[in-house]
């Protein structure tokens, strides 16, 4: 008894994994997620009030902020106006300016207790942030 022989030479991929190309385009997206996620904004979104007289501070500040719900923020982080003492008491004795950035919406009284307060610590450079209207 005699078999037939089939000669069947194998050339080239007879097949496609995508096992690997799934691997990587899923460790793409999640590089592109987890990178996105530890991006941090360095402002707090503040529309500052507009001024025809104006004049650019040409000296480093320290920088608090008053947002339009009436929240202070010292170096990016929420404080209460005790905090805001304690912080402020530390820079009286170096004479430190300060720029208080309010939003336009801010309520009037806030900046001025933060304004009070930067005066009763002894602090006599104090600037308001403004946009020069074009």
């Amino acid at each position: 008894m005699q078999f037939k022989r089939y000669a069947k030479i194998k050339t080239g991929l007879q097949t496609f994994d995508m096992v690997p190309l799934v691997d990587v385009i899923f460790l793409l997206v999640m590089f592109y997620v987890l990178t996105t996620a530890f991006t941090f904004f360095p402002d707090i979104d503040v529309e500052l009030p507009k001024t025809i007289t104006s004049d650019a501070v040409q000296e480093e500040n320290f920088v608090v902020t008053i947002t339009s719900e009436n929240v202070i923020y010292w170096r990016n982080k929420i404080v209460s106006i005790k905090d805001l003492q304690v912080q402020l008491s530390q820079l009286s004795k170096n004479n430190s300016p300060i720029l208080i950035k309010s939003d336009r919406r801010a309520s009037v009284g806030r900046i001025v207790d933060v304004w009070d307060l930067c005066r009763a610590m002894g602090i006599e450079r104090i600037n308001i942030a403004t946009n020069r209207e074009q």
